[in-house]
């Protein structure tokens, strides 16, 4: 479709640009952040180039812009299930776990986005700030549903022990979520959940499989 048959819609900036963001992923996770092109995103959101260029300054822009929402999404699709739980600290921790390690969190397509944003985190600056903001704001909220899960328990730790267990508790999900989505076929039903709340209720030396069947 030539770019002046396109139809402009009436639509608020905000949707505009949301759909320019979904576009982008769409198109990242295919064919990798080189394949994302600027016509090729104007053709996938139904929109003019110049449209693109009116939001963004630069498709690098756009890129950053894609990501971040990516991983903030990712981010609040796997912590919803805790937010919603009307029970104990240790309940909503087990959710968090078993919402990390379940669809839609676990999809081949967000491997796909991972594996094609690396290369540009670890080169360009404006991503590698946005992975450690968007880390921060994941490790943050983890790091709250333990300190509650220990409380609960009668158990205190100082700040820095908080933020240690955070962070292996992360990397042990993150490891698992990786083995889902790139090999979906690979585990059983509930395996990653169970593996995953196995080594969760270890670094944090509570016991979660009992809250994780109360849900």
């Amino acid at each position: 479709m030539s770019e002046d048959r396109k139809k402009f819609k009436r639509e608020s900036a905000e949707a505009r640009q949301h759909a320019l963001i979904l576009a982008t992923l769409d198109l990242v996770a295919e064919q990798g952040v080189r394949g994302a092109t600027v016509r090729g995103i104007a053709d996938r959101a139904d929109v003019t180039q110049g449209l693109i260029r009116h939001y963004f300054n630069s498709k690098e822009e756009l890129i950053v812009a894609a990501y971040e929402h990516h991983m903030n999404s990712m981010t609040d699709q796997t912590f919803a299930p805790a937010n919603e739980v009307e029970a104990s600290a240790q309940a909503k921790l087990a959710a968090f776990v078993k919402a990390s390690l379940t669809p839609p969190v676990v999809d081949p397509r967000a491997i796909a986005l991972w594996a094609s944003f690396l290369n540009k985190v670890q080169q360009d600056q404006q991503m590698k700030a946005t992975n450690e903001r968007t880390y921060g704001y994941f490790r943050d909220q983890l790091e709250g549903l333990i300190a509650a899960s220990l409380k609960e328990a009668n158990r205190s730790a100082s700040p820095v022990q908080l933020r240690q267990l955070a962070i292996a508790c992360n990397a042990v999900i993150d490891g698992l979520w990786l083995e889902g989505g790139a090999l979906p076929d690979a585990f059983e039903q509930g395996e990653l959940v169970e593996i995953g709340l196995q080594s969760v209720s270890a670094i944090i030396d509570l016991d979660l499989s009992q809250e994780s069947e109360r849900l």
